[in-house]
This record gives C-alpha cells, sequence and structure tokens, in this order.
C-alpha cells in the first residue's frame, strides 16, 4: 500500500468517525508505515493489544471467547485489526464518538423492535411450565440457533466449488465420486441412528450390580469409539460443525458414569475426524485437503488397530474400565490434535495455501510439546507435497498447473499481442498475480520472488525455448526455511538471468532503445532536417486530407538520404497521426481520476480541425517478448515526449523563415526602421526562447538521462530492474520537460501559439509590402509598351489582383503594424515572465532543481531579475495579508 493510500484511508477513517484536531492521524499513520509489508502478515504483538481491548470490553470473556474463535479459523488480518482497535480505543474522542453511536443505534433497535409485531406465542406469565415443557423449549431454541449458524450442506457446497472449477476450467472438468459413495451412509463409519432399539430396554443397567454394569459398558465404550452407537451410550445428532454428544443412561452408578465421561471426548474426535475425513477427500476440497485426510487416514488406521486389540482382550475377559482407560489414554492427545485441526479447517473454510499456513502455525505452536509437534510435522510434510509439486513446475519450468486453484500465483487470460494495442494493457502485471489467501505463512518472504521466477521463466517459454533449472531438486517443507528458501533463491536467480540474457544479447533490448531514441527524442539531426523539408507542404494540409501512404513514403526516403540509414531496425519505424494535438493529450492524461477528467472528456469539440503538423506523431513496431519493455504505455510516453520538441521545431523553423523573408525590409525607406527594428528584436527573443528550451530539454534533460539509464541497464539483475530503469528514464523526461505539471504546460502552450500568430502576422505583412512594391514597379513604365512587356505586364497585373483578393484583409497601415507587433511583446513578455515565475517556485518549493536550468539559460544578462524579484514581493506581501 502506497504512503498517499494509507493518509487517505486513515484520514477517511478518522472522518467516518468524526474525529477531528490533534495529531491523531499522523500517529496512527506512522504506526501503519512501522508495520507494513508487502504482503499481508501478522507483524503485531496482539498480547498486549488483546490484553488492553479486554480490560476496555464490559463483556471481556466474550471478547476472549470471539476472538479465539477467530483465531482457530485462522483470520489472518485478525492481530492487526486488534492492534488498530486497541490504538483507536486509546483515543478519548473517538471512544466518546463510538459510545455515542453505539447508544443511537441502540435507542434506533428499540424503536423498531417496538413498532413491530412478532409471530411467536409465549405462554402466558401466569401459568408455571413443567419441566418437560421447558425441555422442549430449550431444545427447539437450541434447534433454531444451530440452523441459523449451520453451514449449507455438504453437496450444496461441493457443487458451488465445482461449477467455480468447472467456470474457470472448462476444458478440465473437475472429477466427482460416484452418487453411491455419498448415498451410502454407512460408508462413513459415523454414528448411523438406528430405526430400532439396540438392545432390552425392559432392564435397566442400573438395576444391575457393578460389575455387570461395568462389562456392558465396556462393551458399549467399544462400540462408541468406533462410530457405533451402545445399548446405554447414545450419539446425539450434529448440526453444522457442532462437537459430537453422547446420552448416558441416567440410571448408570456415578463412579463408572464419571469413567465413561473421560473416555468418551475420544468418541466424539473420532466422529469429527472421520467426518472431516469423509467430506475433504472430495476432489472439490483440493489436491492439498485430499493429502491431509490421506494421512489422518492412516493414523485413523492405528487408532482401529488399538481399539480392535481392546476389543479381543474385552472378548478373553481381560479388559475393564480402568484398563481401558489406561490403554485409550496415549492415543487420547492424538485424536485430540487431529480433531482440532480438523475442526479449525472446516470453521476456516481452508483450502491450499490456507490449510497449509494453519498446519504450519500449529507446528510452531506445539514447541516445548516433541509428541504434538511431530504428529503435526507430519501432517503438514503429507499435506506440502501437491502444493509443492506446484511450485517446482512454476519455479523450474515456469508453468502452472493447478486444477483447484490452489496455488499462490493466479494465471489470467491475457493476450500478449494486446500489449502493444491497448495503452492501459498490462500483462506483465495482471497476467500473473498472487492470490495473499493461498500464500503459505512459511512462504510468505518468499512470495516475490515466486511469482518473478515463473513469470521470467514462462516469458522465455512462450518464445519457443524450453527452460529448466539446472539446480532443480525436490522441494520438502521442514521446519528449518533455509532448506526450501535456498532452492527458491537458486531459480529465482536462473530465470532472471536466463530472461534478462535472452533480452540483452539475442533480442539487442538496448540497440532497439537506441533505436527509439534516434527517432522519438530527435537523435538524427540530419534525418529531421530531411523529413521536415520533405513533408513541409503535405503537414501544412488539414489532417483529413493528408494522405497518409505519401507520407510513409516521403518517410522512407528522408531515412534512406540520412545517417538514419545504418539504423538495422529503420524498418518498424512508422507514421501516426493522432486525434488530438500535444497539449490536449497531455492535459488529458493529467487529468485523469480528477474532477478535471469529465469537463475536458464532456468539453465539445472545437471546429478548428488538426493540421498535420499538430496530429503528426510516429510510430514504432515491436514485438514479443521486447514488447515486455516497449509497451504501448512506454511508446505513448516516447510519442508525448517526440511531439513536444517536434512542435518546438516547427515553432523555431517558422521563425526562422520570418528572418528570411524579411531580408528585403534593408531595402524600404528609413522610416520603417523604428518598428521594423521593434519586429526584428522580438523575433529575436522569440527565436533565443524556443532554441534554449530545445536546447534544455534534449542536452540537459534526455541525454544525461539516457545515459544514466544505460549504466543502470548494465548493471541490472532482472527484467524488473530493467523495467524499472526504463519507466523512470520517461517519467523523469517528462516531469523535467514540463510535460506532467498542467500549470506550465498550460503557459508554456499559450507562448508557442504567441510565437505562430507572430510569424503569420510577419508573413501578412511582407505580402502586403510586396504588393505595394508591384504596384509601383507598375506606374513606372517608359515609352510605348512592347508586345512582350504587354504580355508581362497583363501576367503582373493577374498575379497582383490576386495576391490583393487573398491580402485585401491582411493590408494594414504601418500604425495599425506598429500596435500589432506591440501587443505581441507585451503578450510574450507576460507569459513569459509568467513561466520563469513559475518555474523559480518550483525549483524551491518542489526541489525542482533541473528546471532553474532554463532560468538561467534565458536570464543569462539579468533581464528578467528585475521584474522577478518584484513580482516575488508583490507574491510575499499577498501570502503575509
Amino acid at each position: 500500500m502506497s504512503e498517499f493510500r494509507i493518509h487517505h484511508d486513515v484520514n477517511e477513517l478518522l472522518s467516518l468517525l468524526h474525529v477531528r484536531g490533534g495529531d491523531g492521524a499522523e500517529g496512527y499513520i506512522d504506526l501503519l508505515q512501522k508495520h507494513r509489508t508487502p504482503y499481508v502478515n501478522t507483524t503485531v504483538s496482539s498480547h498486549s493489544a488483546k490484553v488492553k481491548l479486554a480490560e476496555f470490553s464490559k463483556t471481556p470473556e466474550d471478547f476472549l471467547r470471539k476472538y479465539e474463535e477467530l483465531k482457530s479459523k485462522n483470520v489472518r488480518n485478525l492481530d492487526p485489526l486488534v492492534y488498530l482497535l486497541s490504538k483507536l480505543c486509546e483515543d478519548k474522542e473517538t471512544l466518546q464518538f463510538l459510545q455515542q453511536n453505539a447508544k443511537e443505534r441502540s435507542e434506533s433497535s428499540t424503536n423498531t423492535t417496538t413498532t413491530t409485531t412478532t409471530s411467536y406465542s409465549l405462554p402466558q406469565t401466569s401459568t408455571k411450565m413443567s419441566m418437560q415443557e421447558l425441555d422442549e423449549l430449550r431444545k427447539k431454541l437450541g434447534n433454531v440457533t444451530a440452523s441459523s449458524n449451520a453451514p449449507l450442506p455438504a453437496e450444496v457446497t461441493r457443487k458451488m466449488l465445482r461449477d467455480k472449477h468447472n467456470k474457470k476450467n472448462p476444458t478440465l472438468p473437475n472429477p466427482v465420486f460416484p452418487n453411491w459413495v455419498y448415498d451410502r451412509p454407512a460408508l462413513l463409519g459415523d454414528f448411523i441412528t438406528s430405526s430400532g432399539p439396540t438392545g432390552d430396554p425392559a432392564v435397566a443397567i442400573g438395576t444391575m450390580p457393578l460389575p455387570a454394569q461395568e462389562q456392558a459398558l465396556v462393551e458399549d465404550l467399544l462400540f462408541v469409539l468406533v462410530g457405533v452407537d451402545g445399548r446405554d451410550i447414545t450419539a446425539q445428532p450434529v448440526l453444522g460443525r457442532q462437537n459430537r454428544s453422547f446420552i448416558v443412561d441416567s440410571t448408570l452408578d456415578m463412579s463408572i458414569k464419571e469413567l465413561v465421561n473421560r473416555i468418551l471426548p475420544v468418541a466424539s474426535y473420532y466422529s469429527t475426524i472421520t467426518r472431516f475425513i469423509e467430506e475433504k477427500s472430495s476432489f472439490e476440497y483440493g489436491q492439498v485437503n485430499h493429502a491431509l485426510t490421506a494421512a489422518m487416514r492412516t493414523l485413523m488406521k492405528e487408532y482401529l488397530i488399538l481399539v480392535t486389540q481392546l476389543e479381543h482382550l474385552q472378548r478373553q475377559g481381560l479388559l475393564s474400565l480402568q484398563k481401558l482407560w489406561f490403554y485409550i489414554q496415549p492415543t487420547m492427545r492424538t485424536m485430540e490434535i487431529l480433531a482440532s485441526i480438523a475442526s479449525s479447517v472446516d470453521k476456516g473454510e481452508c483450502m491450499g495455501g490456507a490449510t497449509l499456513s494453519l498446519l504450519h502455525d500449529r507446528t510452531f505452536n506445539y514447541t516445548g510439546d516433541s509428541q504434538a509437534q511431530e504428529l503435526c510435522l507430519y501432517l503438514t510434510k503429507a499435506a506440502s507435497v501437491p502444493y509443492f509439486e506446484i511450485l517446482e513446475k512454476w519455479t523450474y519450468r515456469g508453468i502452472i498447473k493447478d486444477p483447484y486453484s490452489e496455488f499462490m500465483v493466479e494465471e489470467h487470460e491475457l493476450q500478449k499481442e494486446k500489449i502493444q494495442e491497448d495503452y492501459n494493457d498490462k500483462y506483465w502485471d495482471q497476467r500473473y498475480t498472487i492470490v495473499q489467501h493461498r500464500i503459505p505463512s512459511f512462504l510468505q518472504k518468499m512470495a516475490d520472488k515466486i511469482l518473478s521466477t515463473g513469470k521470467y521463466l514462462n516469458v522465455v517459454r512462450e518464445c519457443g525455448r524450453d527452460v529448466t533449472c539446472p539446480d532443480a531438486k525436490e522441494v520438502l517443507y521442514t521446519l528449518k526455511e533455509r532448506a526450501y528458501v535456498e532452492q527458491i533463491e537458486k531459480a529465482y536467480n536462473y530465470a532472471s538471468k536466463v530472461l534478462l540474457d535472452f533480452l540483452m544479447e539475442e533480442k539487442e533490448l538496448v540497440l532497439r532503445l537506441r533505436s527509439i531514441k534516434h527517432y522519438f527524442l530527435m537523435d538524427k539531426g540530419d534525418f529531421f532536417v530531411h523529413f521536415m523539408d520533405l513533408t513541409e507542404e503535405e503537414l501544412k494540409k488539414p489532417v483529413d486530407d493528408i494522405v497518409p501512404p505519401r507520407l510513409e513514403a516521403l518517410l522512407e526516403l528522408a531515412l534512406r538520404m540520412s545517417t538514419a540509414n545504418t539504423d538495422p531496425f529503420k524498418d518498424d519505424l512508422k507514421i501516426d497521426l493522432m486525434p488530438h494535438d500535444v497539449i490536449t493529450q497531455l492535459l488529458r492524461v493529467l487529468a485523469i481520476e480528477t474532477k478535471q477528467e469529465k469537463a475536458i472528456i464532456n468539453a465539445e469539440p472545437t471546429e478548428v480541425g488538426l493540421s498535420g503538423l499538430e496530429a503528426f506523431s510516429f510510430d514504432y513496431i515491436v514485438k514479443w517478448p521486447l514488447s515486455l519493455i516497449i509497451n504501448r504505455k512506454a511508446l505513448t510516453r516516447y510519442q508525448m515526449l517526440f511531439r513536444h520538441i517536434f512542435y518546438c521545431k516547427h515553432v523555431e523553423r517558422l521563425l526562422c523563415n520570418v528572418w528570411i523573408c524579411n531580408k528585403d525590409f534593408k531595402l524600404y525607406s528609413s522610416h520603417c526602421a523604428k518598428w521594423f527594428a521593434a519586429a526584428f528584436a522580438l523575433r529575436q527573443r522569440m527565436l533565443n526562447f524556443v532554441q534554449n528550451i530545445q536546447y534544455y530539454m534534449m542536452f540537459e534533460v534526455m541525454e544525461p538521462t539516457w545515459h544514466i539509464m544505460e549504466n543502470n541497464l548494465k548493471t541490472a539483475s532482472n527484467i524488473d530492474d530493467v523495467l524499472c530503469h526504463h519507466t523512470s528514464f520517461l517519467d523523469n523526461c517528462l516531469k523535467d520537460c514540463m510535460l506532467t505539471n498542467p500549470e506550465l504546460l498550460r503557459i508554456f502552450s499559450k507562448l508557442m501559439s504567441v510565437c505562430v500568430m507572430f510569424t503569420s502576422c510577419m508573413q501578412r505583412f511582407t505580402q502586403s509590402k510586396r504588393l505595394e512594391r508591384l504596384s509601383k514597379e507598375q506606374g513606372t513604365m517608359d515609352g510605348p509598351p512592347t508586345e512582350r512587356e504587354h504580355a508581362e505586364e497583363a501576367e503582373k497585373k493577374r498575379l497582383n489582383t490576386k495576391l490583393l483578393s487573398e491580402h485585401a484583409d491582411t493590408l494594414q497601415s504601418d500604425a495599425g503594424f506598429e500596435t500589432s507587433i506591440s501587443k505581441f511583446d507585451s503578450n510574450f513578455s507576460t507569459l513569459l515572465l509568467d513561466l520563469l515565475d513559475k518555474l523559480s517556485i518550483y525549483s524551491t518549493n518542489d526541489c525542482e532543481h533541473s528546471m532553474i536550468s532554463i532560468i538561467y539559460r534565458l536570464d543569462f544578462n539579468g533581464f528578467y531579475t528585475e521584474r522577478l524579484e518584484k513580482m516575488a514581493i508583490e507574491r510575499s506581501q499577498k501570502a503575509s495579508a
């Protein structure tokens, strides 16, 4: 979770709790940041927090009981939640609000209760209930409560799991047991209710002598221990996940009854384990649970052998209740642990990694009890075998074979070809993802590397190369995590090296990036001079009138005529005409997930169509697996940078053309020199601004950042490092080129617009002066004209008429032209000062020190320093006022 997300969530929680004032939010944020991990993990100590919450609670017993219940279900977020609640309870303001909220809720629930009527008929308070009626009422209430809390029937749960699996894997349906497995309850071996009495009801056991009672109870207990009702001991029906309870004949002697009640928990454990084994052995519950039940079934065989031996002693008359209690005691602890594990897995609805986490935690919890720990270790090893088989295939070959959705890595159906088509496609991030609740707790720290290892191998494998880790060994669960951690580390290092070498050497990633730099970052200057000269007339047209094949042909010609001809990847460069100009595109991207986004999207499109220059961009063809690095998102960033520099180049060319066209002005009368000089000075200032901005972007931002990225790529150890360095390069370029700041971007856009409008005005004025000169030349002809002169004069008149009709609205007086130049000068100076002022603020407040270079370059002689100082003083005075 990012730091911004933590701040947002904590402040949102405090606002919902109506907690204001103080530095409470910062305190909670600091605590959460100290204890946060890449994945959900109980890294905080819950004991002190639990004690503190119990002290605050009015019913601490209920709180502790609920805590233990959730703990038995292996709820992972329980300890962090308790820790956070304990910190909230220390805030008096929060406590006061919670108490007020609880009071309001209780009052509202009371009002609701009084306004509703119930359909239950209670007995009259004046009459007394008999004991029999009280027992019946208690039994009905117990049945209603149990049925309301009871889980779904087993067949419904199995069907839901089966449908979920078949929906995810339609080509690999889930196998099922035949119906007779579930239709014959006798196969379960767990207390089948018989239709008739099992013994003679006429003789009560309490009327028999003590030795006879003991012998009868021994026989009953041997039946009950293997899941069959006895004559005097009968099992109660089980509702939901309740433990099995038994009814013992009430006439039994108390001493015998006490000893029987000590032995009966073993029968209850047996019932719980048997039901768990039969239920979780189904295919729908996954391979891990199936392996766990197989291990439990092996242990239960030893238990049944013990009961068989006791039956043999009983038939020989050598078994008494005391001996039965003696022989059964060692098994009781084993059965208790097995039943506890079965209940926890069942309550938590654990599958796959969740089951292994529970078994691992139990194994460590029994530290100090060697017998119990050995038992849990045996179960964990057995249950982890299928999970580690999936892990081995993933980390050694990059293949997921997870038919029951138990593994921590989940595969999603994504097409790698779309990584070139869709801007928001995240193949690398979304094709394979971590599922938090499936991560075994003992693999929590290695989850990132396990995910990356398989992803790396999978990329190489999809390129048609079969890869297998040379250090592939069987991974087994042990209490010493170093054993399997070392194996995962070896597989990760191998996968990283294989993919990195594949991309760097065989696919020539660095050369590809350099090729992109040649075109998108204008590394090849002569190529762009040729290209812009060839396409100048074509790109002046509206974008709808441009013929893309003609542009492609001109691009091919420019590539062949320049040094770009030596680039082996030049054929992958393509032409792309975008639907928006670069400023609109950048503002739409920057407005994502803000209030401005809706306003920009819903804004009516402008009536003025885009020109080819505004819509033009390059595109680049990148194939798999290089498209992992040079994906659509990265190419879009390259296009933004290119369009920004390309438009600056276009404005520079316009200003240079104005200089070429205005060379004729030195032939005009001297009275024009004053305002011509003002226009030339303004043009020079504009050209100085555009050229310095280009120099800054290309030689102070892109080139140094590129060299840093190249050096980082040489030391990269895996493909994630390469992705990180490449993304960081593009982000830094966009930020330092002022393309991620909407305020700076708008000012820069206005400056460029003023420059373009100024060049248009100068060109119109140049045309008007040419018309004046043509008209004067026509009136200075001496003598009768010859035929040739007649023809030339007619042609000049025709051209003169055409130019007059085209530029009639541009003919202005000298005073009007001088006013226009003055307005352009004022607008340009105001915007430039605004830009420099904003840059000085960002370079100071936001530590964007690279941007201050623009100020130094544009204000090299201190021309703007005085004005900027005045603006800073005015801003400080407004802030203090």
